[in-house]
């Protein structure tokens, strides 16, 4: 097997996608510890303004085109990070057949390039190759459940095929490839707009409009903030020697949705409701990573709780949109934040999440899984009164549901547990 020339005093990078959300951080990355960096990207969805800060310095070259199209550099690379492809549903099922193209032949081409150039070669693959998952949570060798005729399976079976490439040419020693299973990532240079589920509810929440939850909410995600899955990357690239096996990359903390847009909404001190549409097909239900290998392998284990994640990126989306704020209180780091890391409602007490009911806006009070329940009832009336709405527009819980729910859920209304509440969750202001 081919490997990096180790005389050159400075080694050169390339990083296909580098204009993306993450992509960008990368290049960052590398270029903070002394690489050269050569960044290709289509601009399909990756931004110039990603990159900006990088433009002009000697040790950085931007390429703007496709990888699907033959690669000739006019240098020799040392490392192959290869990260492109739209990641976000709506974006890769915009053109699922330039998606699979660009996991297929553009991989293709990047490989040829490693081989050439006796680069070591990483491969940006993703949870989705686990599907709608029967195990919980993923490992690595968990073969996946994917549906490979449904409209996610550019992505999903691209990313697969993309992983059978790279070990191909892994056990025919052409080259040092090293393949991560990425994990939900968020945090500054998100594109507001690019559909996914973190962009989605702080913009909405930002711009005041209901924020959309599609489903009942109870489905689960774990959240890694981006500069924890960049860390990942780069030990990845480094480890000797190779691992010869995907590793999972993302954070194990496990929430709802409800969750999630539960934390949003805290904050941004916004009071949007919620707005339940149809389940997308073959959407996941639970997603969480088994990251054992990679803490073993790696001495890898992501550092920073949602909350300080989720903060930091308000705060970016807040400046892009010229919005006022974030809420004062969100930047307290309160007792049970750090529940944020391991799957528990960010607060000891309670949660709120903002439903609509007649023309009136309701809090319900959604307390922790240990409470007997009432969690679970709470959502479970909240689901009945989706499904009997039929999933269209903004849901409207009739009155009667609403009493259905726990009395310790509903919206207190005495003077000791309105005191209790505004501690618990500071509203904007206060």
């Amino acid at each position: 097997m081919r490997r990096s020339r180790k005389a050159q005093q400075t080694r050169t990078a390339l990083v296909a996608g580098g204009a993306g959300f993450l992509g960008s951080h990368l290049c960052e990355a590398l270029f903070g510890i002394g690489y050269r960096v050569i960044c290709i990207d289509n601009f399909l969805t990756g931004r110039m303004e990603n990159i900006t800060p990088l433009i002009g310095q000697s040790r950085f070259r931007l390429i703007e085109q496709d990888i699907c199209s033959p690669l000739e550099l006019g240098e020799p690379v040392d490392r192959v990070f290869n990260l492109a492809c739209a990641a976000s549903p709506p974006r890769y099922q915009a053109d699922p057949v330039h998606t699979t193209r660009t996991c297929v032949v553009g991989s293709l081409n990047l490989l040829e390039l490693a081989v050439r150039d006796g680069a070591r070669f990483l491969q940006a693959s993703t949870s989705e190759v686990y599907g709608d998952p029967e195990q919980h949570p993923q490992r690595e060798d968990y073969l996946g459940h994917v549906n490979c005729t449904g409209p996610r399976a550019c992505y999903d079976e691209g990313k697969r095929t993309a992983e059978t490439l790279c070990f191909d040419y892994l056990r025919a020693d052409r080259a040092d490839v090293r393949v991560a299973r990425i994990f939900n990532t968020y945090g500054p240079r998100m594109d507001p707009a690019d559909g996914r589920i973190v962009s989605n509810l702080v913009m909405q929440a930002l711009e005041k409009r209901p924020m959309t939850i599609f489903g009942d909410g109870r489905q689960t995600r774990s959240f890694c903030y981006v500069t924890d899955l960049v860390e990942g990357l780069l030990r990845l690239m480094d480890i000797e020697p190779n691992p010869r096996q995907p590793i999972n990359l993302g954070n194990p903390g496990e929430f709802t949705v409800l969750e999630l847009a539960s934390l949003v909404r805290e904050l941004t001190g916004t009071r949007s409701p919620v707005k339940f549409l149809p389940l997308p097909e073959d959407d996941p239900r639970r997603r969480r990573p088994d990251i054992a290998r990679a803490k073993e392998l790696l001495g890898w284990a992501p550092k920073v709780p949602l909350r300080q994640g989720l903060l930091q990126t308000v705060v970016y989306f807040a400046e892009l949109e010229g919005s006022a704020t974030v809420s004062p209180a969100a930047a307290t780091n309160r007792s049970g934040a750090d529940g944020l890391e391991t799957g528990s409602p960010q607060d000891p007490d309670a949660s709120r999440v903002l439903f609509t009911e007649a023309e009136h806006p309701t809090e319900i009070l959604v307390g922790p899984d240990n409470r007997h329940g009432e969690r679970s009832r709470a959502v479970e009336a909240i689901s009945q009164g989706h499904r009997a709405d039929g999933g269209r527009g903004n849901r409207r819980l009739p009155a009667t549901s609403l009493h259905h729910l726990p009395r310790m859920l509903r919206q207190p209304d005495d003077d000791a547990s309105s005191t209790r509440r505004s501690r618990n969750h500071p509203r904007a202001g206060s």
